[in-house]
C-alpha cells in the first residue's frame, strides 16, 4: 500500500472527527454538543404571602356514640313468663308493661294477707276498748300493736310482690331484643337482664383526647385568642362513617376526672341531639370541636415548613432585596393543608413554597407567587 493512500484515510478519518466538534473561528457549538448550565442564574421559587384573619379552632377527634340512660330489665319475682308486651326494637315509655308473669300465687298471698289485716285490725279495735276500761295491762296492748303493724307490713309485701308480676319499663327509650320467651322460668335476681332499653335522644359521643393535646387546650398561647377549655360547652359536629355530615350539633358536657394509662388519653364527653334516632349507641364517628378563634391568626401552607436535624421548625422566607433567608418558627398545629403558626412570621412575610431545594442562606432569588395552592383548614 503506498505512502499517499495511507495519508489519504488518515486526513479523512481526522475530518469525519473534528466535524462533531465546535468550530472555534465560526463560534457555532455543534448540534450534538451538551450545554452547561450557567451557574450565575438566579433561581425562580413559588411563594405564599402570609396574611392575617380570624382562624377557627378547631379540633379533630375520633369517639363513639353511647346511650344516655340504659336501663337492663330484670324480674323481681320468680315464675313463669305469660306474656310479652313490646315489640322488639320499638321505643316504650316509662311505666309501660314489658312483660306479665304469672301471678296466681302471689295474689292468694295478697289475699290471705289482706284477711289477715282485717282480723287484726278487729282485735285492735277490741284491745282499744279494753285499755280504755283499764282491763288490759301494757304488754297486752303493745302486742296488739305491734301485730297490726306486722299485718300491714305482710299485706305490702305481698302487694309489692303482686305489682311485680307486671315488669314495666324503668325509662322510656329504644329496646332492644328479648333474651326469654313466653313459658321461660325467671328468678328474682337472676344475672341475665330480660331486656335492655337505652335511652337515645340526646345521646353521648365519648373522644378520647391525649394528654398533650388536652394540656395545650387548657393554656391560652396568644393575647388575640378567643378561645374555650374542652370542658366549658365547646360546640361539637361531627361526620359519620360513611363521610356524611350530621346536620345537628352538640356540646361538650364534661372532662374526665383521671387519663387512661393503657392509652394515655382522657375521657371527653359530648352530648347531642338524636331526635331521628340517626345514632346508635356503639357508632364510631369523628368529631370537631370548635374551641374558639385566633385572632390575626397567621396560616403556611403545609410544604413550606421543614425541620431541622433537631426537630426544629422553620421556613425560607424572602425578603424585601429578594434573598433567602431561613427563619425559626413556632407552629401550634396542622389545619387542613396548613400550619397555624404562633411566632416567626408577620403578615406581608413571603415564605417560599416551592423551588427551596435550590437555595441557601443569603441566595439572591426570582420570586412569584403561588397560584397552585388554596389554604384549606379542614377536608371535611
Amino acid at each position: 500500500m503506498s505512502r499517499n493512500f495511507l495519508v489519504f484515510i488518515f486526513s479523512g478519518w481526522m475530518l469525519v472527527l473534528f466535524s462533531g466538534c465546535n468550530n472555534p473561528l465560526s463560534g457555532e457549538p455543534s448540534p450534538n454538543s451538551v450545554e452547561v448550565p450557567n451557574s450565575s442564574a438566579i433561581p425562580q421559587v413559588d411563594v405564599y404571602t402570609v396574611r392575617s384573619e380570624n382562624v377557627p379552632l378547631l379540633c379533630k377527634l375520633p369517639g363513639r356514640t353511647a346511650a344516655f340512660n340504659v336501663a337492663e330489665v330484670r324480674p323481681q319475682v320468680n315464675g313463669i313468663v305469660l306474656k310479652r308486651k313490646f315489640e322488639e326494637g320499638s321505643f316504650v315509655v316509662e311505666g309501660q308493661e314489658l312483660y306479665e308473669i304469672d301471678d296466681d300465687v302471689y295474689q292468694a298471698h295478697f289475699n290471705k294477707a289482706a284477711a289477715n289485716l282485717n282480723n287484726i285490725e278487729r282485735g285492735w279495735k277490741r284491745a282499744e276498748q279494753l285499755k280504755e276500761n283499764h282491763a288490759l295491762s301494757e304488754q297486752e296492748y303493745e302486742d296488739a300493736l305491734y301485730a297490726l303493724e306486722k299485718a300491714k307490713a305482710d299485706l305490702e309485701l305481698a302487694r309489692l310482690d303482686l305489682n311485680y308480676c307486671k315488669i314495666k319499663a324503668p325509662l322510656h327509650g329504644k329496646i332492644g331484643r328479648s333474651t326469654i320467651t313466653v313459658g321461660a322460668l325467671v328468678t328474682n335476681g337472676q344475672t341475665r337482664e330480660l331486656a335492655v332499653i337505652q335511652q337515645i335522644d340526646p345521646i353521648y359521643v365519648d373522644l378520647n383526647p391525649a394528654v398533650p393535646q388536652m394540656l395545650q387546650n387548657q393554656h391560652v398561647k396568644n393575647e388575640n385568642e378567643n378561645r374555650l377549655p374542652f370542658w366549658q360547652g365547646a360546640k361539637v359536629t361531627l361526620t359519620l362513617e360513611d363521610g356524611t355530615q350530621y346536620p345537628i350539633s352538640g356540646k361538650i358536657k364534661f372532662l374526665d376526672n383521671h387519663v387512661q394509662e393503657d392509652t394515655g388519653t382522657v375521657l371527653l364527653r359530648a352530648e347531642v341531639p338524636n331526635p331521628n334516632s340517626d345514632l346508635l349507641p356503639g357508632m364510631f364517628v369523628r368529631a370537631t370541636v370548635n374551641e374558639g378563634t385566633r385572632q390575626n391568626g397567621k396560616l403556611i401552607p403545609q410544604q413550606s415548613l421543614f425541620r431541622d436535624a433537631k426537630g426544629n421548625p422553620y421556613v425560607w422566607v424572602v425578603r424585601a432585596d429578594n434573598t433567602a433567608e431561613k427563619q425559626p418558627v413556632q407552629v401550634e398545629r396542622m389545619m387542613g393543608n396548613t400550619w397555624l403558626v404562633d411566632a416567626g412570621v408577620e403578615e406581608g412575610d413571603r415564605v417560599i413554597v416551592e423551588g427551596s431545594q435550590f437555595i441557601e442562606p443569603n441566595t439572591k432569588v426570582l420570586p412569584q407567587e403561588t397560584k397552585s395552592i388554596e389554604l384549606k383548614t379542614s377536608f371535611d
